[in-house]
């Protein structure tokens, strides 16, 4: 395998693509390098992963050696200084092959990574993103970060956070006290991205954002969730008790938090709908092929007419999903406004994950209601797509708020 390095962004900024064949060299082979990848170390170990609900170390590792962990990172600080579209080409293709994995690399990636990158100073980044952008320590073990935004009274209310954080007397640490839910990678993390209410009285502006390391005292983690999906990834609360941070470990500016927590998930967006098409195009991968195989009334079911109606819908689904967010990826690259295209991307591919999920089972009949399939796998992975990173509803309100402002600004 090859680790690419610094894309060639600028050159292509003004082009939007619309087939893989179309893409920039460096695309394409990121492109196949992940395909490649997906088929041969991750489909052939999904379903015993899933199954074990066992974390995919030497997958990760494998991930990292690629340049996949630190993907957007600039090479400065040893990442790949990869673009947003590579991103979501590259989530889709791993997410492909095992969409646990995919949500690993992408709450690393999208969420941990990213705020602290953009908003931290460069000692933070020394500090805190570099050696997560290159996470195999000397020992073998992994740095791999988290994000913690919701909380168990909490969820698509973000500026509601019950989570503080006060000034210690001497005014050198912050004193960090609640419990964050439903974090991806909370077993496996070293560090979190941390968001706290730091002046109750100014309401979502009174949240700051900042870096915990999670070996600090009183820092403890929630039971695994038994989840229905992504079972090989980890799921579990962050619980701080008095924990005390330096007071260096602020990202950005007290009061910012809420800002950065919204600018961090329009980029995630991109991610998580790569994710979703991944499982989109597993699911479309494994019923043609069923379809193809699978004899009835003395020929392949996929001659006739209402399987033929499935895969069309399944891949007209998927595609559409697919150019709405290259183009989301493509407007953050060319560093313009994104909010929009992100929410109809992450929206839009979600749905389309969960829909070819659901038309896989029913094109395998009774053979997609079982393990010995990987149809039935996909149903469970797709559905969280419509739920984290901002519902769907959220969604529909994010685009909804959008073009209402526009109107309004005519």
């Amino acid at each position: 395998h090859q680790k690419f390095g610094t894309a060639i962004v600028s050159k292509f900024a003004a082009r939007s693509y619309l087939t893989h064949s179309q893409l920039p060299e460096e695309h394409q082979m990121i492109h196949d390098m992940c395909r490649k990848f997906a088929d041969e170390e991750l489909a052939p170990h999904a379903g015993k992963w899933d199954k074990e609900h066992t974390f995919p170390e030497a997958a990760v590792k494998h991930l990292a050696e690629l340049g996949l962990m630190g993907l957007n990172v600039d090479d400065e600080y040893g990442g790949s200084g990869l673009d947003a579209l590579a991103y979501a080409i590259a989530m889709e293709e791993i997410s492909r092959g095992c969409a646990s994995v995919g949500v690993i690399m992408s709450a690393h990636n999208s969420l941990y990574l990213y705020p602290i990158d953009a908003f931290g100073t460069p000692e933070q980044r020394e500090q805190w993103v570099a050696p997560f952008a290159q996470p195999i320590k000397d020992d073998g073990t992994m740095n791999v970060g988290c994000f913690g935004l919701s909380e168990p009274g909490n969820g698509s209310d973000a500026g509601a956070a019950t989570t503080t954080a006060t000034l210690s007397d001497d005014g050198t640490e912050w004193i960090i006290n609640g419990t964050k839910a439903w974090i991806t990678n909370a077993h496996e993390a070293s560090a979190a991205v941390v968001f706290a209410t730091t002046d109750k009285s100014q309401k979502h502006k009174g949240i700051s954002a900042f870096i915990v390391p999670m070996d600090a005292d009183g820092f403890s983690l929630g039971a695994k969730e038994d989840k229905l999906g992504i079972r090989a990834s980890s799921t579990a609360n962050l619980i701080m008790d008095n924990v005390r941070i330096s007071k260096d470990m602020l990202i950005g500016e007290e009061g910012q938090g809420f800002k950065i927590a919204m600018q961090t998930l329009d980029g995630g967006r991109i991610g998580v709908a790569g994710q979703a098409l991944g499982i989109a195009s597993a699911s479309i991968d494994c019923a043609v092929k069923y379809s193809l195989e699978r004899q009835a009334f003395g020929k392949p079911i996929a001659s006739l007419q209402s399987i033929q109606n499935k895969i069309s819908a399944m891949v007209v689904a998927r595609d559409s999903a697919r150019l709405l967010t290259w183009r989301a990826a493509t407007l953050k690259d060319n560093k313009q406004k994104f909010t929009r295209e992100a929410a109809m991307a992450k929206l839009a591919a979600s749905e389309a994950a969960t829909m070819c999920a659901h038309q896989s089972i029913q094109i395998l009949g009774g053979m997609g209601y079982v393990s010995d399939m990987p149809a039935e796998r996909h149903y469970r992975d797709a559905r969280i797509t419509e739920i984290y990173e901002g519902t769907s509803e959220i969604q529909h309100l994010v685009i909804a708020g959008d073009v209402i402002k526009e109107y309004k600004g005519m």
